[in-house]
């Protein structure tokens, strides 16, 4: 089902229909863990709470149309529904995956099903030669983060999900950075999409969640099975805080673009030193791709600032109005520190060679005031200028 309406109409109305039985516009939290049958044997609508619920049918519908597509399951955070894909693949199959992707990804690659024969090769996925050598006779999957977590690489999307499809191998794509407000992957050709919803869907740093969506039915009944046979589904109240979520998240999102955009642009011009990656920027290196599948470039701004631990130690206490803390997308503004947070998993010489160095900075633009929040990190950096000379970058910040 491709969508007809503007997004932030699908935002406020999917999967809001009133209540049957009162009319109520707002969905009641159905606590229930088990529903009376008629009789043995038959298959009906709910018949206990992990198998299904009517809060989390409400949740996962909306799921669906804001992703354009027909079949979305739900759970209970992020990387249980990371886990459950993976379960739906045979052993001793072989993932295609993004370098640079959340460590809490490349944990359960490595050091979880890596023991019962998952094998996974890490790519730069900006480089489509580079994903078309990887593929293996076993492979099954290609797994795709755009952007990326931290650096916010950008993957061409239709290009390497076209590449998958000539194989015969399955892409998903993780949008949790860029969610459905701004890019689409099922209509770029990938087979499923990956939310933790815990980040922009929530947009209040209060609910842990996760999601896989698709529009085939054969694939989506795989993922209902595992769902229900390995149980990391989301409570009821958590499934209402999130459709809750999804009412402004168009709203949220536009925001958190508009501002992260100006702090970007702010710190490529006036913060010496200072490397800042930002797709929105025409000095990111994948700036073009960004453009063509993206409607925005998010809410994430990284930075690599000179020097090591000392010297992000000495912005931690300068910051006033940044909160390090992990997570992202929600309200508050929050940085964190992935070669000891996101990513503290990831082998050190890894994160080396792909680009996380100790100077990385993550940061997760919030709803505050744009100007006070540049502000903020200006003085924060200004803090730790001393310690290192830089010569300034020439390059300006320009956005399209």
């Amino acid at each position: 089902m491709t969508h007809s309406r503007n997004l932030a109409t699908t935002c406020v109305r999917a999967g809001g229909q009133p209540e049957a039985h009162s009319n109520a516009l707002v969905p009641s939290i159905c606590t229930s863990t088990t529903f009376a049958q008629v009789s043995p044997g038959q298959s009906p609508t709910y018949c206990y709470g992990r198998t299904g619920n009517p809060t989390r049918s409400r949740l996962e519908e909306a799921l669906a149309e804001l992703e354009g597509a027909r079949y979305a399951s739900t759970f209970s955070s992020g990387l249980a529904a990371v886990d459950a894909l993976i379960h739906t693949l045979d052993q001793d199959a072989h993932i295609v995956a993004s370098q640079d992707l959340y460590g809490g990804c490349y944990r359960q690659f490595t050091k979880l099903w890596s023991r019962f024969g998952l094998q996974v090769t890490f790519v730069d996925a900006t480089d489509v030669e580079a994903v078309r050598s990887a593929f293996q006779p076993n492979t099954r999957l290609l797994w795709l983060e755009t952007p990326s977590n931290p650096l916010l690489r950008i993957t061409p999307i239709a290009a390497l999900c076209a590449l998958a499809r000539e194989r015969g191998v399955a892409s998903v794509v993780d949008n949790t950075f860029a969610t459905p407000i701004l890019q689409r992957p099922l209509e770029l050709g990938a087979d499923i999409v990956l939310h933790s919803t815990t980040k922009y869907v929530s947009g209040h740093c209060d609910v842990l969640g996760g999601a896989l969506v698709c529009d085939d039915p054969q694939l989506a009944e795989r993922i209902r099975f595992v769902q229900n046979a390995a149980g990391a589904v989301p409570s009821p109240a958590d499934a209402s805080l999130l459709l809750r979520g999804i009412r402004t998240l168009h709203l949220r999102v536009e925001r958190h673009c508009q501002s992260a955009a100006f702090i970007a642009s702010t710190l490529e011009s006036e913060a010496e030193g200072v490397e800042v990656i930002y797709p929105g920027l025409r000095s990111h290196p994948h700036h073009e791709v960004a453009r063509s599948q993206m409607s925005a470039f998010g809410g994430l701004v990284t930075i690599r600032i000179p020097g090591a631990r000392a010297e992000v130690d000495r912005f931690a206490r300068a910051t006033q109005l940044w909160t390090l803390a992990e997570s992202l997308g929600g309200f508050k503004s929050l940085w964190c520190h992935p070669p000891t947070m996101t990513h503290a998993s990831v082998d050190a010489a890894e994160r080396e060679r792909i680009g996380i160095t100790e100077g990385t900075i993550r940061l997760s633009v919030g709803l505050e005031d744009a100007g006070d929040l540049a502000t903020d990190l200006l003085e924060a950096i200004a803090a730790i200028a001393a310690t290192h000379s830089t010569p300034r970058a020439t390059n300006k910040a320009v956005l399209a």
